[in-house]
């Protein structure tokens, strides 16, 4: 009989403890964000991404430690154009063409200059800060990729119909951030603004974008210089 009551009691101390976890762990929130372009007709949703910063402590999923992710180049293109990896991350950059490349970076999420590598040979950078980065080829001009790097697992790359969707993201306070491809970087600092999230379901509406005035083709070389489009490559 003494077994049995210390058996229900178990029982019941694991139902009570199961309760009060349930209890005080934080609702999911299913998350749409839906992109409009101010002044534009309809046209193809640019390469973009939506994160949401935690403002509170909250149990979030975690990245596998020292994750490695893969930036192609192949056919003068980097594939994929857009890879949004967590910070402390190592992206290889393989070269996959039957000629040479020289990959590298000048802005601010991560600065470096790969120089030049042959053909079936591979090199990588570790992306140990948050921020956007935007890739090139410096013999190549139309090759271009952006990585960026996040220190939050919520996040979400925008559809063909230009709507972000997260799922499972706990009820709280959050940050929310935007990045558009060759939309200026002083009206997406514009967008960030605190959100509070409390239902199943939330639709934040819309973000506007101001008119896309840059291309990925529109950049200089490593060494601030315009390329020569009429030279043919040496490599």
């Amino acid at each position: 009989m003494a077994r049995l009551r210390r058996a229900n009691w178990l029982l019941g101390h694991v139902i009570v403890a199961s309760m009060l976890a349930h209890a005080q762990s934080p609702a999911m929130v299913e998350v749409k964000v839906h992109l409009a372009f101010a002044g534009q007709a309809k046209q193809a949703v640019p390469p973009a991404v939506l994160w949401l910063k935690p403002l509170q402590q909250i149990p979030s999923p975690s990245s596998p430690p020292h994750e490695r992710y893969t930036l192609v180049q192949e056919n003068r293109m980097f594939r994929p154009h857009l890879l949004v990896v967590p910070v402390g991350s190592v992206v290889l950059f393989p070269n996959a063409d039957p000629f040479f490349h020289n990959v590298f970076s000048l802005f601010d999420g991560k600065r470096f200059d790969l120089g030049l590598y042959e053909a079936g040979s591979t090199k990588e950078v570790t992306f140990s800060r948050e921020g956007v980065s935007y890739i090139f080829c410096n013999i190549h001009p139309e090759m271009s990729a952006v990585v960026l790097a996040l220190s939050t697992p919520f996040h979400a790359i925008a559809d063909a119909h230009g709507t972000f969707h997260l799922r499972d993201v706990p009820a709280g306070d959050y940050e929310l951030h935007v990045w558009v491809e060759g939309a200026p970087e002083p009206a997406l600092d514009h967008l960030t603004r605190r959100i509070h999230l409390v239902s199943a379901s939330g639709d934040l509406g819309e973000l506007t974008i101001p008119a896309i005035t840059q291309r990925p083709t529109d950049h200089l070389n490593k060494f601030g210089q315009p390329y020569d489009r009429n030279a043919k490559p040496t490599y």
